[in-house]
């Protein structure tokens, strides 16, 4: 009977899992097979400009709920989930007007007009933060899988399309902020949690206290997270130009997607299952810690030929795919061959902290490996540039992530689970 009930999660993860990982394939396929065309419709500069809007943008928005959003897999009453729904609009509300007026801000200091669009695309990542999920509290896949395809594929037929018009770096700017607008819509039909009527919902305030961890913990560990790459963009561009950054986004863009691919699909299906005893206990069940042990050696197999492949060729496919100016961007792909493997590997694992009661420790581990990153890239970019900072930052974050999945692999056991 107890072997029963342990495949039975087993294969909902699996069969949840694929579902995702399917729609993501489908979304990820598009953008991935129109790089080439997008880097012949738009200029390096133009790369460097959308990649640092959008490093910015994304770091409001993973914010913009002050995670709270994270809380709804965990609550068991419709009621709580619907206090967490409200609460989450209201931030949401102040967020984005709070990155409105930064945008107006950034407009007047760099006179032109395309870091206007910083309030709507705040506004619309942090509502399809909600909306995703909601859908997954709801273990709603399909939708989740479909969302996916408008957001990445609609994002870059947009892109397509603005770059004949020559909307320039406004075009790349806009089009992902229309995608998700769709993708949200499609997710937020019925993913309100319902009540019954007259059922009484537990106050904003309580619902906040009860939950803190996310904005205490959870929320600067996402803050600082997206801030590594806005840094990153910057520093780059202040020492080597916008091309630089250019290249350092593009490559990151196409290096990262397996790993988003796999990631969101794996932690979305991961995380009910990890949180299914309701809100976080410390520790791990010992089914858990299993399941994660079994996800981090998977994801390593299939992290192995992507490795060898950019080592091996790396530059010859970008300047292939690309063309000859984007070359550079292949030589970078290659240094940071052994990074990409490791974020594969490491990308579906957040939410693991999460329902195991840790996020304070996450919080303390990611502050130790973001600064290892930032240390890194500003070391090899002082002695070798591009090059030199894609090899200083896979040797640092090779021993970060090392630490880290030993420590995830070897995670405590909650005391009714270690006793019994």
């Amino acid at each position: 009977m107890n072997s029963q009930g342990a495949a039975a999660p087993s294969r909902g993860l699996l069969g949840a899992a694929l579902t995702l990982l399917a729609g993501g394939a489908f979304a990820q396929a598009l953008p991935l097979l129109l790089g080439p065309l997008l880097t012949r419709l738009y200029t390096p500069q133009d790369f460097g400009i959308y990649h640092l809007f959008a490093a910015v943008a994304i770091n409001l928005a993973v914010v913009a709920c002050a995670r709270y959003e994270f809380a709804l897999p965990l609550a068991q009453q419709a009621a709580e989930a619907r206090s967490l729904w409200r609460l989450c609009r209201r931030i949401l509300a102040v967020v984005a007007l709070a990155a409105t007026l930064g945008g107006i801000g950034w407009a007047a200091w760099v006179a032109q007009s395309w870091p206007l669009w910083l309030g709507p695309a705040v506004a619309v990542g942090g509502a399809l933060s909600l909306a995703g999920m909601a859908a997954t509290r709801a273990q709603r896949f399909r939708t989740l899988a479909a969302a996916r395809v408008i957001q990445y594929s609609g994002a870059s037929l947009a892109q397509v399309a603005a770059g004949w018009l020559q909307a320039g770096a406004q075009g790349l700017v806009l089009a992902p902020v229309l995608a998700q607008a769709a993708a949200t819509w499609l997710l937020g039909r019925g993913a309100t949690p319902r009540v019954a009527a007259g059922t009484p919902l537990p106050g904003l305030l309580e619902t906040a206290r009860r939950h803190r961890d996310f904005p205490l913990l959870n929320t600067p560990h996402a803050f600082l997270g997206a801030l590594q790459d806005s840094v990153s963009l910057a520093l780059i561009a202040a020492l080597l130009g916008p091309a630089a950054a250019g290249f350092w986004g593009l490559a990151l863009r196409y290096l990262k997607a397996p790993a988003t691919l796999v990631g969101s699909a794996v932690s979305q299906a991961l995380y009910p299952k990890l949180a299914a005893a309701g809100s976080p206990a410390v520790g791990a069940t010992a089914a858990g810690r299993r399941a994660v042990r079994q996800v981090m050696g998977v994801l390593a197999l299939a992290a192995l030929p992507l490795v060898a492949g950019l080592w091996w060729l790396g530059p010859r496919v970008f300047e292939w795919a690309f063309g000859a100016a984007w070359r550079d961007a292949g030589v970078l792909a290659q240094a940071l061959a052994l990074y990409v493997g490791l974020h594969f590997v490491a990308s579906p694992l957040a939410v693991v902290t999460m329902a195991w009661g840790a996020q304070a420790w996450a919080l303390r581990l990611a502050l130790w490996g973001q600064l290892a990153f930032v240390v890194a890239l500003a070391a090899g970019l002082s002695a070798g540039g591009l090059a030199g900072a894609g090899w200083a930052v896979s040797l640092a974050m090779a021993l970060f992530f090392g630490w880290y999945f030993w420590r995830l692999a070897t995670w405590p056991l909650r005391p009714d689970e270690a006793q019994a």
